[in-house]
């Protein structure tokens, strides 16, 4: 079932209705962003800010919004966001922003309306803790961090 997510427009979307998110096909799962800034804005190698979107969104309970990187920005000028998937929380109510990031060896300049992210919504589920005295053994038991491609 598709979750129904209310949407307002921020000051720094003017009420322009183009800064909905909006899906570019049929079978996309993300949702383009935009960026909603007044200038042009310069991110240099190594650089990262937050670019505001313009919008405000209600996710519905038991769901969270993530934000992700658009692959076309990461192939090509190496821009991602530390964060990604950065989670929206369904009672979060302020202006979404994307943590952008420049990994890549030249400045890049994002303008107003360019889309710079994607929104993907996905069903959460809220854990319930049990504190106990050990835990059960598995083949892998402790190993991590790389340990499983080691066999």
């Amino acid at each position: 079932m598709n979750p129904t997510v209310a949407i307002t427009l921020g000051p720094s979307a003017a009420g322009d209705s183009s800064f909905l998110p909006s899906y570019g096909s049929d079978g996309a799962a993300g949702a383009d962003l935009r960026a909603a800034i007044d200038e042009p804005l310069t991110l240099e190698p190594g650089d990262r800010c937050l670019i505001k979107t313009g919008i405000h969104i209600a996710v519905p309970p038991g769901y969270e919004a993530q934000v992700r990187s658009r692959s076309g920005l990461a192939l090509r000028h190496g821009l991602y966001l530390p964060n990604a998937p950065g989670t929206i929380d369904s009672d979060y109510r302020g202006e979404v922003g994307v943590i952008m990031q420049n990994g890549g060896s030249e400045a890049v300049t994002f303008k107003r309306g360019e889309r710079i992210a994607q929104l993907v919504f996905a069903a959460v589920a809220q854990a319930q803790f049990r504190l106990v005295s050990s835990l059960d053994e598995t083949v892998r038991g402790s190993g991590g961090y790389g340990s499983t491609g080691r066999r």
